[in-house]
């Protein structure tokens, strides 16, 4: 009977995925872009400070502005829910033309804006895609989200290996005074958490100081980096064109799917009509703000806010973890009683997003055969396990590197899997999305400052304690997420049966 069933599941989604491949691709292929964009300011950091002749606190604000910019977007990226395909192209087409100008930025404040520019939209391609993707296949969309989320990894992965040949190894001249290069990167080491690739690794001996600003040739990497983003603001033109969305450009071809069909795949037999009609009428998958402004909150649950709530408390600590230990690994390694070299110790950036990536994709074919909230007790119990170990063995330097490649595979699913289970609960009529993405990017900001000033008070050792206390509150408001499901279930099952009766009552 499970053979069937899963032979059943998955003729379901291979049906769904061929229907839906133009869109699914093109969802996917903008999730590349975002990935591309996460990446490359923490190699490029030292050339663009040379670029821009600014100072290490100076060129600091580059990065908030992205962090802070990527923010707003995931929270007003529902906005454009009505126009998903035009904003996917317009902010895919910004990023390309970001790595376009920034070799022209010459000054610090023109780099922090182009930035920001590029952070809010990666915070709306962020939503949107989510939100469509979830759209489309509803509870079938947790494989789905584990591949989106995996090209975010793999741009992460292609973007500083495209920059790597490119960057320089010599400090520069910046007014008078001359830093140097080792102080520079060494702080960016202890501080950057968006680099999947180890930054280009420089020695912390003494190098010699650069008398003359070396010629940079990081331009040509924004370039090529820009051009192989081209074409995905391409594919999403292509596929407006499909949908007949240019009002210059009709084409003659049907719709790729048309609503009722795809609601009539997902929902089967309970109205076809209805459902898209009330997701558009009551802000279902709207921004945040507009959720808050729905006329029909009064008459929900408290389960249903406390389910908002919960769940996005839970990828605030995990995504939290991902961000500080990301950013504080190579300043824990180097520091004793592990003290490893310097170039070994940058390595395991590189293992820690390599192996969300990969965990990622083995996420793909699990995800067939267990159910979201499963794999979401496993992944929260190997990370809390994984930061035990790591606690326990804290002297080992080979245990650090197997423990930031499992803790890498436990945290990878974890947020496309709550994004699946926590709208699978709320039968995808709720914001869930807008606010799991925004409480994920505000958890990686805060987590990273909180850990960060933790470790620099009372030294190196409370970087892994911080972990687990974080990792021990998101199981705990994952277990109150578990008990708000029952509750909204027994809402659900008492608003139904009064329903039908209220319905047999009329009927007599």
């Amino acid at each position: 009977k499970f053979s069937l069933q899963n032979c059943g599941l998955t003729f379901r989604i291979i049906t769904l995925f061929k229907r839906n491949f133009h869109h699914t691709c093109t969802y996917w292929s903008v999730f590349f872009s975002f990935g591309l964009c996460i990446a490359f300011l923490g190699p490029t950091i030292l050339d663009l400070r040379c670029q821009t002749q600014s100072t290490l606190s100076q060129i600091t604000w580059v990065f908030f502005s992205q962090q802070f910019c990527l923010l707003i977007g995931s929270s007003i990226g529902g906005v454009f829910k009505k126009t998903a395909l035009a904003a996917l192209f317009l902010s895919s087409l910004l990023i390309s033309v970001i790595f376009a100008i920034i070799p022209l930025c010459h000054n610090v404040l023109l780099l922090a804006i182009a930035m920001a520019v590029s952070g809010l939209a990666m915070g709306i391609i962020d939503t949107i895609a989510n939100i469509q993707l979830v759209a489309i296949y509803q509870k079938d969309s947790a494989v789905f989200l584990q591949a989106l989320h995996f090209f975010i990894g793999f741009g992460a992965l292609v973007s500083p290996l495209i920059a790597d040949p490119f960057l320089s190894e010599t400090g520069c001249r910046v007014g008078n005074v001359t830093e140097n290069v080792t102080e520079i990167m060494h702080h960016f080491r202890n501080t950057l958490r968006n680099s999947p690739i180890v930054m280009h690794n420089v020695s912390m001996d003494h190098l010699p100081l650069a008398e003359e600003p070396e010629e940079s040739i990081v331009s040509y990497a924004f370039w090529i980096m820009a051009m192989i983003n081209l074409p995905v603001p391409m594919a999403v033109l292509f596929l407006m064109y499909q949908e007949q969305l240019i009002p210059c450009c009709r084409s003659t071809t049907p719709l790729l799917l048309d609503k009722d069909e795809l609601s009539m795949e997902n929902q089967g037999a309970e109205g076809p009509d209805t459902e898209p009609k009330d997701q558009e009428e009551g802000g279902g998958h709207g921004d945040i703000f507009s959720c808050c402004q729905n006329n029909n909150l009064r008459e929900l649950p408290v389960s249903f806010f406390g389910i908002h709530i919960v769940g996005g408390m839970v990828l605030f600590m995990t995504d939290g973890i991902v961000g500080a230990y990301a950013g504080f690994v190579y300043t824990y390694a180097v520091s004793p009683p592990i003290s490893l070299p310097n170039k070994t110790a940058g390595y395991l950036v590189s293992i820690f997003w390599a192996a969300i990536t990969a965990g990622r994709l083995v996420s793909i074919p699990l995800t067939f055969r267990f159910q979201p909230v499963r794999l979401l007790m496993i992944n929260l119990a190997g990370v809390i396990v994984t930061v035990l170990l790591l606690l326990v063995l804290d002297t080992s330097s080979i245990f650090l590197f197997v423990g930031t490649t499992l803790l890498g595979l436990f945290l990878s699913s974890i947020f496309p899997c709550m994004l699946a289970y926590t709208e699978d609960i709320l039968d995808y009529q709720g914001c869930a999305t807008s606010v799991l993405v925004t409480s994920a990017g505000m958890g990686e900001m805060v987590m990273q400052v909180l850990v960060g000033s933790i470790i620099q008070s009372e030294g190196s050792y409370s970087f892994l304690l911080c972990g687990m206390i974080i990792g021990c509150m998101g199981s705990i408001l994952f277990f109150g997420l578990l008990f708000l499901h029952r509750m909204h279930r027994k809402y659900l099952t008492g608003t139904r049966t009064t329903s039908a009766i209220s319905q047999l009552n009329n009927c007599t």
